[in-house]
């Protein structure tokens, strides 16, 4: 496996590998395209790559960012970095106006045509499926394999819980969907075959026993018999995360322990106010979750997979703007987390998940994510395994092999003609449901998808979707607390406060 920035390169190795079968057969390559924009779609991409190579397949990761010219990437994240650490308001804006906004994806994909030239001569002559992990990406690979340019499946990983329109694109084979909730909110906004296909993490989340959990905190220096409330903002720690530690630590439900990741500002900040326990950049993540009780979390990222994967249940409080309010909707929904809007209900909520049985569903849940895995779908698709590709009309039924008893016999999509796309020149569909708060509501074609006592939303017009920015995005604002963020590296140990 190889994972790098930049536009693709001749592994040596790798080429002069024995064949994996017989006389002229080599072993089936698969090219995964990211975004670094954070930490949970080049660690996805990392760790599917790393299960892909254990099945026996090829693995090569590349940026998007480095494909496109000019250095245009770079200064688009360096963008999106910026507007989530200083203005979140106008990033929260911006998705509102692709979630709601009919055309925002038939614009994205026109912007993005020049690029098509540069991701086909990234592809090496063995690829045999292209994986999306990165909603930009779909948009690219996806009218190229409708077009015929691209001869191979494509498959999109949707990263996130909630689905955003910009994540489907007509001329996707398959998409590995999170949940059953996530599949409804994807077939809802016209996608053709959405299997749920579970969630990747590496093999070292995993549940912890007492006793691991006391010689964790030991060796961290955290209170043994204490609750902790371990606070995360992801790897560049945006959001009020200083606000949100004050807040857990009046509670007096919980001690947080507070993860700042790369952001050395808001690691000084919590310092100076000296409110719990206080990380930098954390090597052994999978140590602190062992030994906290209940994790808080503010965007759903890869974070709050980790700790679902460790058996930790997950409150989220305060999320940023924009996907982090969208994924705190749908991870609701499908009860893998909880989402607490006041701060009044922060205590109670935070004492419930860690002792109660309220945490015990929850923690079953998150669980449940990590019995399928995605590598296995992946693998299928590019060894010839069947899918049914994008099929026309919104919330179609398309039964997968993994959703059914066994593997499909049926040829490979290699060389078969491209499946039409029910989502002619747009994202999604006229009468497809509009989002509220980023959030698709459940389709009432697919009822069997949606969880009991989720209500349908019906669908607005064009003009409802657009004045549908109306004053919600007053509160996409969440508090003046935005620190900046310098990149730096703080010390990988706690500093006890107080």
């Amino acid at each position: 496996m190889t994972f790098r920035s930049g536009r693709y390169e001749t592994n040596r190795k790798e080429a002069s590998e024995p064949l994996a079968g017989g006389i002229g057969e080599r072993r089936p390559r698969v090219m995964i395209i990211y975004a670094s924009a954070g930490a949970g779609h080049d660690g996805a991409s990392r760790e599917l790559a790393s299960r892909l190579r254990e099945r026996g397949l090829l693995a090569d990761c590349v940026d998007l960012a480095d494909i496109f010219p000019w250095g245009l990437g770079r200064l688009l994240r360096g963008t999106y970095h910026g507007m989530l650490s200083r203005l979140p308001w106008i990033y929260g804006l911006l998705f509102a106006i692709g979630g709601n906004f009919s055309r925002a994806a038939p614009i994205t994909r026109a912007l993005l045509r020049p690029v098509w030239p540069r991701v086909l001569r990234m592809l090496p002559p063995d690829t045999r499926a292209v994986v999306s992990t990165y909603p930009v990406v779909s948009q690219i690979v996806g009218p190229l394999r409708r077009e015929g340019r691209l001869a191979v499946p494509v498959i999109t990983y949707l990263t996130d819980f909630a689905v955003n329109p910009i994540w489907v694109s007509p001329g996707i084979d398959v998409h590995c969907a999170a949940h059953r909730t996530t599949r409804a909110e994807a077939r809802a906004l016209g996608a053709g075959e959405v299997r749920v296909a579970g969630r990747l993490v590496s093999a070292g989340f995993c549940p912890g026993s007492a006793a691991e959990k006391r010689r964790a905190r030991e060796r961290l220096g955290l209170p043994v018999d204490a609750r902790l409330a371990l606070l995360v903002a992801g790897s560049w720690g945006i959001g009020a995360v200083a606000r949100t530690a004050a807040e857990i630590a009046r509670t007096g439900a919980a001690v947080p322990v507070v993860v700042c990741g790369r952001n050395e500002v808001l690691f000084r900040r919590l310092e100076r106010r000296r409110t719990g326990y206080v990380f930098g950049w954390v090597d052994d993540m999978p140590e602190l979750l062992r030994a906290a009780d209940v994790l808080v979390e503010n965007a759903g990222g890869l974070t709050a997979l980790e700790a679902m994967a460790c058996g930790l249940p997950v409150a989220t409080y305060r999320p940023i703007p924009g996907h982090g309010r969208a994924n705190a909707a749908t991870m609701a929904r499908a009860g893998v987390a909880t989402w607490v809007r006041r701060a009044a209900e922060l205590g109670p909520t935070l004492v419930r998940l860690a002792d109660g049985t309220a945490g015990e569903r929850q923690r079953a849940a998150g669980l449940a994510l990590f019995e399928t895995d995605p590598a296995t779908v992946v693998a299928d698709v590019a060894r010839g395994g069947a899918v049914a590709g994008p099929t026309e009309g919104r919330g179609r039924e398309v039964l997968s092999p993994f959703d059914a008893a066994g593997p499909a016999t049926t040829p490979s999509l290699v060389d078969q003609p491209l499946c039409a796309a029910g989502l002619v020149g747009g994202a999604a569909p006229l009468d497809a449901p509009a989002l509220v708060d980023g959030v698709v509501p459940a389709d009432p074609e697919v009822p069997a998808e949606v969880p009991a006592g989720v209500a349908a939303v019906p669908s607005r017009r064009t003009l409802t979707r657009w004045v549908g920015l109306r004053a919600g995005v007053a509160r996409l604002r969440i508090g003046a607390d935005q620190p900046r963020v310098d990149g730096g590296h703080p010390a990988n140990h706690p500093d006890r406060q107080g």
